[in-house]
């Protein structure tokens, strides 16, 4: 009988962890879904890249709810392209950019800032004269020293980025941004002021990023026998929905009304988006704009049950097994379940851990955390049913005037673009799933858990 390494096992129940699949730790933990998940994503996202595009770039569109497993998925997608020969850099936005306040020149910048940090530290120097002129030009309007020494951008001519007795050092194109959006990024003043200045150059700054960085090092990179460059930028569905001055949420103004110049980079660009623009009226604008034309990539959940609410096991069985390779990754597949003596103390303990899950990757795993900070298993079914609780209070705290809006989606099983059904989406107050008649929405299965939820099903079927 094997033993549990309960620091190794801690660790990997963690649920801000994301599984980087290139790391052969990581994809022991690694469990496919796609067979219930209603499609294969992300090989559709590598097939127009590696396929029907190698030559030419791809703007392609991938969402979710917060917590499905998105940022898992991509940097499985950023393998398999590596695999294929493909240069691929990934990035969390949020390592750049204010999820409260962004717009199109941020999300630029943090571009070229992740592409030339990473052709740098490959030995492809570029001149890119026309983008740092630019950024100097910036940096001058903001008449704002940035950073505690003087910056000046490697390349001679260029200028300074700011001046200062205490002497100077040379940075290069990204360690230039990343001084500029590091200031501007923790001051919304200093921010304001600087979109007051590119924001008009957009299309200045996306040519420069394109003629003196993409191009060029995508032809560097060929060079070295490389298909092509992919960018994947995750984190952008964190952004907030706040309304911006047009009176547009700010996603909507990104990605609807800024979304041709977020699609024309010159290499093969995966953004990830808000759930919630997808739901929007102008949802066929946004795949014209951004998509190509081309239905968003939507992540849904690991389906646990049916539209009719009877068992789905095939998605069940896939969610033992994510469970018992966090305790078991040596353990091959088919050998893990006679071990659930080990984790709980009966099978139908671990099944109602996956069932109230709803399928949510990040919840599930935040679930097992709270049991392993109680006590080390086997757990049993009242410690179990205490996590639970807990996790329905802390949601039910958010819920103010939507219950009527759930009960609807309930009956319906559909969300419609209104800001009110946004919100449940949103807040995790509903999930999306996918059969072979296409999408679905169900009732995050804490809110089944609530006093409020029973009375209602209750009401409904007396009045059948």
């Amino acid at each position: 009988m094997p033993e549990i390494d309960f620091q190794r096992f801690f660790d990997a129940c963690n649920p801000g962890r994301t599984l980087v699949l290139s790391n052969p730790e990581d994809s022991k933990y690694y469990i496919d879904f796609a067979s219930v998940r209603g499609g294969k994503l992300i090989e559709a996202l590598e097939r127009t890249i590696t396929h029907l595009s190698p030559a030419k770039p791809t703007c392609q569109l991938f969402s979710g709810h917060v917590g499905c497993g998105k940022s898992t998925e991509l940097l499985r997608l950023k393998t398999e392209l590596e695999q294929k020969g493909f240069y691929v850099i990934y990035f969390e936005s949020t390592e750049d950019i204010d999820t409260a306040d962004v717009d199109v020149s941020d999300i630029l910048l943090a571009i070229a800032r992740q592409v030339s940090d990473s052709l740098e530290k490959n030995s492809i120097h570029l001149q890119s004269q026309g983008l740092k002129a630019l950024l100097k030009d910036a940096i001058d309007f903001l008449q704002t020293p940035i950073g505690d020494l003087t910056a000046e951008f490697s390349l001679p001519g260029a200028g300074k980025l700011s001046a200062s007795s205490s002497g100077s050092i040379e940075l290069s194109l990204p360690a230039g941004i990343a001084k500029i959006t590091a200031k501007t990024k923790d001051s919304p003043s200093l921010r304001s002021r600087l979109r007051q200045y590119l924001e008009p150059r957009t299309n200045t700054l996306l040519k420069a990023i394109n003629e003196e960085l993409l191009i060029p090092g995508t032809q560097e990179l060929k060079k070295r026998g490389v298909k092509g460059l992919v960018v994947i930028v995750d984190n952008l569905d964190r952004i907030d929905s706040r309304p911006t001055a047009s009176g547009r949420s700010q996603p909507e103004y990104l990605f609807i009304d800024r979304g041709e110049q977020l699609r024309k980079l010159s290499c093969h660009v995966v953004y990830t988006i808000p759930l919630a623009v997808i739901f929007s009226n102008d949802n066929e604008t946004l795949k014209m704009r951004l998509g190509s034309g081309v239905e968003p990539k939507v992540l849904p959940m690991v389906p646990v049950q049916h539209r009719d609410g009877q068992v789905r096991e095939e998605g069940l069985a896939l969610l033992r097994q994510m469970i018992l390779a966090r305790a078991f990754p040596d353990i091959a597949e088919e050998e893990r379940l006679p071990l659930i003596p080990m984790l709980f103390d009966h099978q139908d303990t671990l099944d109602r851990l996956c069932r109230v899950s709803g399928g949510h990757v990040r919840n599930l795993l935040g679930l097992m955390y709270s049991c392993l900070q109680t006590q080390d298993p086997p757990w049993s079914k009242d410690l179990l049913e205490s996590v639970i609780r807990q996790g329905r209070d802390h949601l039910v705290r958010g819920i103010d005037k939507e219950w009527d809006l759930l009960f609807q989606v309930v009956q319906r099983q559909t969300v419609s673009g209104e800001i009110e059904f946004q919100t449940l989406l949103r807040s995790l107050f509903v999930f999306e799933y996918r059969d072979h008649q296409g999408c679905w929405f169900g009732l995050n299965p804490f809110l089944e858990e609530t006093e409020r939820y029973k009375v209602w099903k209750q009401e409904q079927t007396a009045n059948r």
